[in-house]
Formats: C-alpha cells, sequence, structure tokens
C-alpha cells in the first residue's frame, strides 16, 4: 500500500510542504498522542456501525470503478470520531489526505490554493465546515460538482472569468452543528452520515485498545470504570485513560484496576455520571440560587463566573442529554432527576412540571 500524507498548503500559495499524518503535529505532543490512538481501518472503528457498513460498500464500489468516493458529510457531536474517519477513508482509498478547518477558509484565494494543489483523487477534508462563509461556500460549489474553479481575472468591464480544471477529489466535511449548513452546500454530498454516542461497553472496548497502544496495563474493571465516566465520548475517555495513567504511575504501582481507577476519577471529581466540578456547579447555582429556575442564560454565567457561550456550548449540551436540565422560553429549569443526581429533595413545584 503506499504511503498516506496530510498536506497542507499555505494560505494565499500552496507551499508544497508534506509531512506524514503521524508527524503533522510533532510540536503538539498531546495531540500526536491523540492522533496515534486513532483507529486506521474501518475494521478497527468501534461502534457506528451503520456509518462504517455504508463507507465500507461505498469505498468497495468507488476502488473497484477506479474513481474517487463521493463527497461525504459527516456529522455529530464532538469527540465521537469524524476526524479519524476522514483518516480512515484516505487509508483505504490509498489517497493523500489534505486537512483544514472552515474558519482557515475566509477568502476564495484560501479556497482555491487548497483545490489547486490537490493531487488526483485526494481527500480534502474540512473540519467544521458550517462555518464556512458564504462567497467561500459558494467557490465549492461548481469545485464539488462540475470539478472546476471559476477565477475573475482583471476588474470593471474588462474583467473575464476563466474556468480551472481540478483534479478529481474527495471532500469529507465534518460538522457539529448540522442544522446550520445551507441546503446548497448539504444537497452536494453524496454521502451524509451521522455518528452517535457509544454505550459503555464499547466505551470499554475503545480504553482497552488504547491502553494497548500506550503501553499501559489495565484490568476490564478498570476499562468499564473510566469508560461509564466517559460521557459517551471516545476522546473523553482517552483523555480520561492518560489522566488515570498519571495517578497509578506516581500514586500506586502504576497498572489500573477498578480501584485505582476510580480513586483517580473521584481526584479528577468526575462522579459516576460523567460530570465533572463545572457540570455540578451549574445544576447547584440554579437549585440553590435560583430555586430550580427558570434563570436566564446571562444570569446563571454572571453567578457561575463562566461566559455564556461556555455553558451553551460546552456545559449544556451533555446536561441536556441526561435530561438534567431544561431550556425553556424563560429560561433554564432543573429536572427532578438533577435534583436526585444532586443529591437534593426537588420542590414540589418542580416535579408537577415534569
Amino acid at each position: 500500500m503506499s504511503e498516506k500524507r496530510i498536506r497542507t498548503p499555505g494560505i494565499d500559495e500552496p507551499t508544497g510542504e508534506e509531512v506524514r499524518i503521524h508527524d503533522a503535529r510533532a510540536d503538539a505532543p498531546d495531540e500526536a498522542l491523540d492522533s496515534s490512538l486513532r483507529p486506521r481501518r474501518l475494521a478497527d472503528f468501534v461502534n457506528q456501525v451503520q456509518v462504517t457498513e455504508q463507507l465500507g460498500i461505498f469505498i468497495e464500489a468507488a476502488r473497484g470503478r477506479g474513481e474517487p468516493l463521493d463527497h461525504v458529510l459527516l456529522a455529530g457531536p464532538p469527540g465521537l470520531g469524524k476526524t479519524s474517519l476522514a483518516h480512515i477513508v484516505a487509508e483505504e482509498m490509498e489517497v493523500p489526505m489534505v486537512q483544514t478547518a472552515g474558519p482557515a477558509l475566509e477568502r476564495k484565494a484560501d479556497v482555491a490554493s487548497f483545490l489547486t494543489a490537490l493531487e488526483p483523487g485526494s481527500v480534502f477534508f474540512v473540519d467544521e465546515i458550517h462555518r464556512l462563509g458564504r462567497a467561500v461556500e459558494e467557490t465549492l460549489y461548481p469545485a464539488m460538482e462540475d470539478g472546476e474553479l471559476p477565477v475573475v481575472l482583471g476588474q470593471g468591464a474588462g474583467a473575464r472569468t476563466v474556468t480551472l480544471p481540478l483534479p478529481s477529489f474527495t471532500l469529507i466535511g465534518a460538522t457539529t452543528r448540522a442544522g446550520l449548513l445551507t441546503t446548497p452546500l448539504r444537497d452536494r454530498f453524496g454521502l451524509s452520515l451521522r455518528v452517535e454516542h457509544y454505550n459503555a461497553g464499547h466505551l470499554a472496548e475503545i480504553v482497552i485498545r488504547s491502553a494497548g497502544i500506550l503501553g499501559i496495563e489495565i484490568d476490564g474493571e478498570g476499562a468499564e470504570t473510566i469508560a461509564g465516566r466517559s460521557r459517551g465520548t471516545p476522546r473523553v475517555a482517552n483523555r480520561l485513560l492518560k489522566r488515570v495513567r498519571d495517578f497509578a504511575q506516581v500514586k500506586d504501582r502504576g497498572s489500573i484496576d477498578g480501584e485505582v481507577a476510580l480513586a483517580a476519577l473521584e481526584m479528577l471529581e468526575v462522579d459516576a455520571g460523567g460530570l465533572d466540578r463545572s457540570d455540578r456547579a451549574l445544576l447547584d447555582a440554579i437549585a440553590s440560587r435560583f430555586g430550580g429556575g427558570p434563570v436566564g442564560l446571562s444570569t446563571l454565567a454572571v453567578a457561575i463566573g463562566e461566559e455564556p457561550d461556555t455553558i451553551e456550548d460546552v456545559l449544556e449540551p451533555y446536561l441536556l442529554q441526561q435530561g438534567l436540565l431544561k431550556r425553556t422560553p424563560r429560561g433554564r429549569v432543573l429536572t427532578p432527576r438533577a435534583y436526585d443526581h444532586l443529591g437534593l429533595p426537588a420542590p414540589d413545584a418542580a416535579r408537577s412540571l415534569f
């Protein structure tokens, strides 16, 4: 199999620089470590069977015809493996991969520099694709549909449009907010796939696999303890595994069993539901200072010393998913389940609302 490479051209023109995938971020040890934990083949990707089965069929069909895979949109919450799937597609198709993010593509020239530097058949991965500007997005339309890039030369009455042919490529877009994609862009993806949260059993498999890669000795109980507090997210599971490893190295003999994992997670203040100190502070503030709600977002932000965006984008999604919090037109309201989690009696008024 030919060697896969990930390339990052410059903003206005290609630099020609190439580095191997596993060295792409050698100056960022934690990110490089995370990259090393990524599965490299569809067969290694745990869970998401509905996604991997479809991709496997479409990849095999495209390779059989000698064509690039159709453009792919991957949607779902952060940390569930969308970037890993993009890398896997490049590996399975045996083609180079070029990676960028939506916010980095600010001008049409930025898109042009990437597209014109692609090798035939390449995977062009755009993370956070929902954050593309409208003008940049419209530049992608002819590239995705017709393999062409219109370029305007000159200005005013003397301006003319020249169409540049592009090498065939597969655009893979990843988004955590599919609803923000415009209909014209969404419709140009031939494959639209959604990844979902993992159950504890699948996360335990991932923890054991990652521990093997990192050279960590761990038993089934230790893996299950970490998996049960990982919010259904492989990225969180791997992060907790590394912190539990540090705890075991300093406080114990280095190996991880259920007792060591539990002690480490208690030190990290991650409870049995996967909530950390910030999550519990949010719930406790609503319960103790605002009578369970409703309370407005800006008021809540001041009360706990966080930015409204942090509450809305970082803290609330998991609390909403777990049924601990509810958004209403008047503000945030705790559910009876939240009171049970905090070990507090729920007011009768709160129980009557649910």
